[in-house]
């Protein structure tokens, strides 16, 4: 069962942010090792998700912070954009300069979206491979693996993935879709749908600045995920909403 109520944790600026999220993070994975022998996390892009990553990346390089084995642990995205694999607004391409290429992630657990130049006629068939990846590395009589973390950030209209307010997705019940004319350029998109996110053990939305924090608000008051599909992400052990002062600015004090 999903946790209803969320975490909300308030930082005072977006590198405090990042860098007590990447600690996080770390101390997450090395916790899923320390039980499953192996941990997962699902990326997210933007400049938070960025930026945790490559705090992520200065802690792996210090010895008294390098508790995880990162060639136990399965990578995978939250959503991509349908461009070429070497177009920099590729999330996987972020990914790998600011975390995969400094640690030692084995190969074989790097689960990236395919790009539009992969060999796929049309994204459909592109998100229906990735859906198949995801049931190969499910458990015996799983649907999908186990997600220990799953980061998302958040669009100013409350959009998470590739799941934009009044689009189609949000009510797909599939785990893997592709997004035509996404409201957000580039336009061609492939994400994981709900079923996936609300899948994970724990799923953490980091989200900064001030032109947010009237959609943080409304997600933490009970918007509907139609209007608003931020409040649909939940973890099936935690929801973490990791928020910096001016994407916290418009909620309560108590909540603050």
């Amino acid at each position: 069962m999903t946790q209803d109520v969320p975490d909300v944790v308030v930082k005072p600026d977006a590198d405090q942010l990042a860098r007590a999220v990447a600690s996080a993070l770390v101390a997450r994975l090395a916790a899923a090792q320390a039980v499953h022998g192996t941990a997962s996390v699902v990326l997210t892009g933007g400049g938070i998700g960025t930026a945790v990553l490559r705090q992520v990346a200065a802690l792996a390089a210090e010895p008294e912070h390098a508790v995880v084995d990162w060639t136990a642990v399965d990578v995978w995205w939250g959503d991509e954009r349908w461009v070429p694999v070497d177009d920099p607004q590729r999330n996987e391409l972020a990914a790998r300069e600011a975390l995969l290429d400094q640690v030692t992630v084995d190969p074989e657990r790097q689960h990236p979206m395919p790009s539009s130049d992969a060999g796929f006629d049309e994204p459909e068939e592109a998100a229906a491979w990735y859906a198949g990846q995801l049931a190969a590395a499910a458990a015996p009589g799983a649907a999908l693996p186990r997600f220990d973390v799953l980061l998302l950030g958040m669009g100013p209209e409350g959009h998470v993935a590739s799941i934009f307010p009044e689009s189609p997705g949000i009510e797909d019940g599939r785990p893997v879709f592709a997004v035509r004319e996404c409201p957000k350029p580039p336009p061609t998109r492939i994400s994981l749908g709900f079923s996936a996110i609300t899948s994970a053990e724990e799923v953490w939305l980091l989200v900064s600045g001030a032109g947010k924090a009237d959609a943080v608000a409304r997600a933490l008051s009970g918007a509907a995920p139609r209007e608003l599909p931020a409040a649909g992400a939940r973890g099936v052990r935690a929801t973490r909403w990791l928020l910096d002062a001016a994407a916290a600015g418009s909620l309560p004090a108590s909540d603050a």
